[in-house]
């Protein structure tokens, strides 16, 4: 199963100079608790934001044009294809951005896990990929309020396809 996860702005909006927005910490244990004990994919620049490097207890894959990226704990391939090639038939796999790897894996995914921040930020670079509705089916949404350690509301939206991915 190849599932999407991000947290996006009302406007779409992912990041800014290779950053998140948001800091939402129920945000990061959602994703922690989603992603630990199986396979994330990234991008070589949404690998190099991450301050510790490799994220522990999972696979890590870092797609990059440059075949001869090292890293400690990650696997490199330059393409996506690749990278799904090399995991198995019952491998759940996140992708975890950025924008770019985001538009590529949408087509062939078959779930989406978002964080809806509802906020549209005042400065980004790096959004989402478009979704066409018809595509996606609304599997859970949990709502969540402002409050002192999140400083804007959000909710977290489960979706299931409802048409079949396209293969590349």
């Amino acid at each position: 199963m190849l599932t999407l996860i991000a947290a996006v702005a009302e406007n779409g909006a992912i990041g800014y100079e290779n950053k998140l927005l948001y800091w939402l910490p129920n945000d990061l244990k959602r994703f922690k608790a989603l992603t630990t004990g199986h396979t994330i994919v990234m991008g070589r620049r949404t690998f190099e934001s991450l301050p510790k490097g490799a994220l522990p207890n999972r696979r890590n894959v870092v797609l990059t044009k440059n075949a001869h990226f090292i890293a400690p704990a990650i696997e490199v391939f330059t393409s996506l294809g690749d990278a799904l090639a090399s995991c198995t038939e019952d491998e759940e796999v996140f992708v975890i951005g950025g924008a770019s790897v985001y538009r590529e894996a949408l087509p062939l995914a078959d779930r989406l896990c978002l964080t809806i921040v509802h906020d549209t930020p005042a400065h980004a670079d790096a959004f989402f990929a478009w979704l066409n509705p018809a595509d996606w089916q609304v599997e859970s949404e949990e709502r969540h309020a402002a409050d002192e350690r999140h400083a804007f509301a959000y909710t977290f939206v489960d979706y299931r396809r409802v048409t079949r991915p396209r293969l590349p």
